[in-house]
């Protein structure tokens, strides 16, 4: 690029990209990749991202940056095109947007509202109390709870399924610091693979078949590379893993009333999402807020009949399965749903959204998916998301949109899913981890197993393009 002569020039070139008129009077996107708005843009998304990933250290909450940053993108963007006569264009592509992001949003309210009603009704607390009790050895609790993690997650997302794998290794494993360690590496890795083959395990999977890219039972084709994903590195693992038995635990928890039935309506609530989209055409988001109307009148039911139970149970013993003496409250659990995560996704989505209307995806796709080749940049797109959150890497290929096979699709899905794993703050399960481990699990002791877990990786990857052949 030629030196800028005078500041005037220097403002002009600020402002005014170097396009031609007649793109514009064709009110098509103007390719503003060279520009001082892009510049700008891509500025203003790195140094939010750096805010992002420097929040354990800053303890700034990772929405705020990115919300700040995309306001700033989209307003330059409007500036731009209101400038040059077609405010129509911008409004038109950041409503396109925000509804991707809104029906995201609300799928994801409503199976947060699930998980949290069902953590209220002490369902995780009876989960981890029965496997405390049992009294099984390290090496034992080690692959239970990464198989527990694994089959979980893809219900449950893998934040949550993870945060309660933790509490049962912290509850048995003490000062075991090399067993908690190992176990919190173990369980990060399988919720993250546990949910690479699921619609609702990741919310990476989601956006895909959201989009509409993959059928819902395609996505099982990715449950036996999965599984190789989760299996190779804590074979490895098992052998460090201390061969002790830890003291048992007298602790008895009993879920309370509706806990079962809040299981059976959440598995409804799936069902309902799904057939919505398979069957009547629907985005699965009205199948879930239909499910959520299910939450809502079984709350209303265990509010209104709380009082009675409470007079027929009559003694206290009997009373503690009902709850405390206030009745369950469906909007108590909403508000618990996890808002900087969801304010997070907005951020980042117009964000991504916002790069990509100014040109710079379109960019970055030619030169991975037609210099490189798709299984090349989907295997980048994994090791990626070890070091930047899976959610803008996953929206900007499918802006992207590249021509790829089904098999490509299922491979940066499983890429984008599991390639997190690599490092432990490459998910949320794994920064949630560092956080409740209270300093047994580390960045290090991750970094420390990157061979075997890279080794789970490429070994799945090559399971897929092994038994998946038939979709490439």
């Amino acid at each position: 690029m030629t030196p800028l002569k005078t500041p005037g020039l220097f403002i002009l070139t600020l402002l005014t990209p170097a396009i031609t008129l007649a793109a514009s009077e064709v009110h098509e996107p103007v390719d503003l990749t060279n520009s001082g708005i892009g510049f700008a843009a891509i500025a203003f998304f790195v140094f939010s991202y750096l805010l992002v990933m420097g929040e354990e250290f800053i303890h700034l909450r990772k929405s705020k940056p990115v919300i700040i940053a995309a306001g700033l993108i989209w307003g330059m963007i409007g500036w731009y095109y209101t400038q040059h006569g077609m405010p129509e264009m911008a409004e038109h592509a950041v409503r396109h947007n925000f509804l991707e992001f809104s029906e995201l949003m609300l799928f994801l309210l409503v199976a947060m509202t699930y998980v949290n009603a069902m953590e209220e009704r002490r369902v995780f607390d009876s989960l981890r109390s029965w496997l405390v009790s049992k009294g099984f050895g390290f090496r034992t609790l080690f692959w239970l709870t990464g198989i527990l993690a694994f089959f979980i997650s893809p219900v449950a997302d893998n934040l949550t399924t993870a945060l309660l794998m933790c509490a049962v290794v912290m509850a048995v494993g003490g000062d075991n610091n090399k067993f908690v360690t190992l176990s919190c590496i173990n369980i990060v890795i399988a919720a993250n693979a546990g949910g690479a083959f699921s619609p609702f395990g990741d919310i990476t999977t989601l956006m895909v078949w959201q989009k509409g890219i993959i059928e819902f039972w395609t996505f099982f084709a990715l449950f036996i590379p999965a599984v190789v994903n989760f299996t190779v590195p804590a074979a490895i693992m098992h052998f460090a893993v201390p061969n002790e038995k830890p003291k048992g635990a007298d602790e008895d928890v009993v879920m309370l009333r509706g806990a079962k039935r809040i299981i059976v309506l959440f598995l409804l609530t799936i069902t309902t999402a799904v057939c919505f989209h398979n069957f009547l055409g629907l985005p699965p988001v009205i199948g879930m807020m239909t499910g959520l109307g299910y939450l809502k009148f079984m709350g209303f039911y265990l509010k209104k009949t709380h009082n009675k139970c409470m007079l027929r149970a009559g003694s206290k013993e009997h009373a503690g399965q009902l709850g405390d003496v206030t009745p369950f409250d469906i909007f108590s659990r909403i508000a618990r749903a996890e808002w900087d995560t969801l304010f997070f996704f907005y951020g980042v989505v117009l964000c991504v959204g916002g790069l990509g209307f100014i040109g710079y995806l379109t960019m970055i796709s030619e030169i991975m998916y037609q210099d490189w080749g798709p299984t090349t940049a989907n295997i980048t797109v994994g090791a990626l998301s070890a070091i930047v959150d899976n959610i803008p890497v996953m929206f900007a290929v499918l802006t992207m949109n590249p021509d790829m096979s089904t098999g490509q699709w299922l491979l940066v899905t499983l890429t984008a899913g599991v390639g997190g794993s690599l490092l432990s703050i490459g998910s949320a399960a794994g920064v949630a981890l560092m956080g409740q481990a209270q300093g047994k699990y580390t960045f290090f002791g991750h970094l420390k197993w990157m061979p075997a877990i890279a080794a789970g990786y490429a070994a799945s990857i090559a399971t897929h393009m092994w038994i998946n052949a038939s979709y490439f």
